[in-house]
């Protein structure tokens, strides 16, 4: 009943933004929403099966046993940070590739992606053994009993998978970078259903195999990060317009210019999502003194948060594409426009949530939990998301485009400003502390949130604005409209 609203909004979406905005734009604004709108769509759906893999992993440990399930969720807690660091560091091939082949160079994206996979080998294998040494931050946080021995064999066990994964986002950035969304798609819905009986068979210990409860989680969704990759580099190599740049053909030897190039622009992204990723996961540590209550409806908030998430994640990686693509024909003019359409399209899409948020944050918190307790925490705090969700929105919207123009660490900045000298200091005195009056416990860090998402939606909506008219005016046909 809560999200039947939704359908209803995205076919009158276009619509809506027609009539409200793009009135003041060209045609050219009104093909930006459709090409948005086609890259997205798919993109959506490949998140939510993605993030499908662990709430699978985490509701069949849980039926399995709470020791399995407590392992599973320390265990993720580490795997989480280091697979999308890894993935932020290697979505560094999509603005190259988005960008070559605006321009038509088709040899240029075959050197480029061969470049992603050898820094897609080091990388894979270097944070895999990273995963593997997850014994030692055990140990700093006392972590002992049957629950460490669960949460360390799930992440030795899945730490397998990160090679697979390293591959994986390389194939998916060629893809999207030709405006190739529906491979991933496909890949991750095939790979979501893989999953499932893998958990049967290795939790319980079916056919013959020990039964490993939360460790089995850890096998099977490595395993499927492999499937993911093989399936997705058949459906590549199928593909005309990929099978004519010979991709396998003439392999070059890694190129020094062209790796550091990609670490030039990779690596801020990846620190920027292990300082977000990271910042969550102190809060859950902080909260986790203050008692099971106010852990779970801290957990119930933040589900329905990264749930909405995922419409505003897909489409910042629609504009990373598109705004590649537009500079790389030559038409910084255009790449503007998708990134001002980009930004009110988020808009729309959040104020959807937010309403969602402010009119039913007992309906969604009950759709989470029977606990009249936890739903009073989580209600509390669902109105407080809904205060940043849309500042969260266009943040996550503009650093989308800003990568699209090849710009990373000025973003960068921007996020450990808002996150780490911001968000999180001003959470931790609200929420813990008695300087700024009674501690608020979670909604203390919440509020943080708002302080520090709001500033980074308007440096990265000013800085956004700055590169794209700066594109234009450098362009050499300095064509505005």
């Amino acid at each position: 009943m809560v999200f039947g609203f939704i359908p209803g909004f995205f076919l009158s979406l276009p619509g809506l933004i027609e009539g409200v905005v793009l009135n003041r734009f060209s045609q050219a604004a009104r093909e930006e929403v459709r090409q948005l709108l086609i890259l997205s769509a798919p993109l959506v759906i490949s998140l939510l099966a993605q993030s499908g893999m662990t709430l699978t992993d985490t509701l069949m440990a849980g039926r399995h046993s709470d020791i399995s399930l407590a392992g599973v969720a320390v265990g993720s807690s580490l795997w989480m940070p280091i697979m999308l660091s890894l993935m932020g560091i290697l979505m560094a091939v999509t603005p190259f590739v988005a960008q070559a082949f605006g321009a038509g160079r088709y040899r240029e994206v075959k050197w480029i992606v061969q470049q992603g996979f050898w820094l897609s080998l080091v990388l894979g294998v270097l944070f895999m053994g990273i995963l593997q040494q997850s014994g030692f931050v055990f140990d700093l946080l006392d972590i002992s009993g049957p629950v460490r021995g669960q949460a360390q064999g799930y992440t030795e066990a899945i730490a397998w998978g990160l090679p697979a994964t390293a591959a994986f986002q390389v194939l998916r950035s060629l893809n999207e970078g030709f405006h190739q969304t529906r491979p991933y798609m496909l890949v991750s819905l095939v790979a979501l259903l893989c999953n499932i009986p893998l958990n049967y068979i290795l939790i319980y210990g079916h056919f013959g195999l020990p039964e490993l409860g939360g460790v089995g989680c850890g096998w099977a969704t490595a395993i499927s990060l492999w499937l993911q990759l093989f399936m997705l580099l058949g459906l590549t190599l199928m593909d005309r317009r990929r099978f004519r740049i010979k991709l396998f053909r003439h392999w070059r030897r890694p190129d020094p210019r062209r790796l550091g190039a990609l670490l030039q622009l990779g690596l801020p992204m990846g620190v920027a999502l292990l300082i977000e990723t990271s910042m969550f996961s102190l809060i859950a540590l902080f909260l986790a003194t203050l008692g099971a209550t106010v852990v779970a409806g801290h957990q119930v908030a933040f589900s329905f948060i990264t749930l909405s998430f995922m419409l505003p994640l897909s489409l910042s990686t629609a504009l990373t594409i598109r705004c590649g693509y537009q500079l790389g024909r030559g038409q910084p003019e255009l790449a503007r426009i998708s990134a001002q359409v980009g930004l009110v399209i988020a808009l729309f899409i959040a104020c959807l949530t937010t309403l969602l948020m402010f009119l039913l944050p007992a309906q969604i918190a009950g759709l989470y939990t029977d606990s009249l307790a936890v739903q009073e925490v989580a209600v509390s705090l669902l109105f407080l998301a809904a205060i940043f969700h849309c500042a969260d929105a266009l943040q996550v919207v503009a650093a989308g485009a800003l990568r699209g123009y090849k710009d990373t660490r000025i973003p960068f900045l921007v996020v450990l400003m808002a996150f780490w000298i911001i968000g999180l200091p001003l959470g931790y005195i609200l929420g813990m502390t008695d300087l700024l009056g009674a501690a608020l416990g979670a909604r203390g860090f919440w509020i943080g949130l708002i302080a520090g998402l709001s500033s980074a939606a308007l440096l990265l909506c000013w800085r956004l604005a700055v590169i794209s008219l700066k594109s234009i005016e450098e362009s050499p046909l300095n064509i505005t409209h």
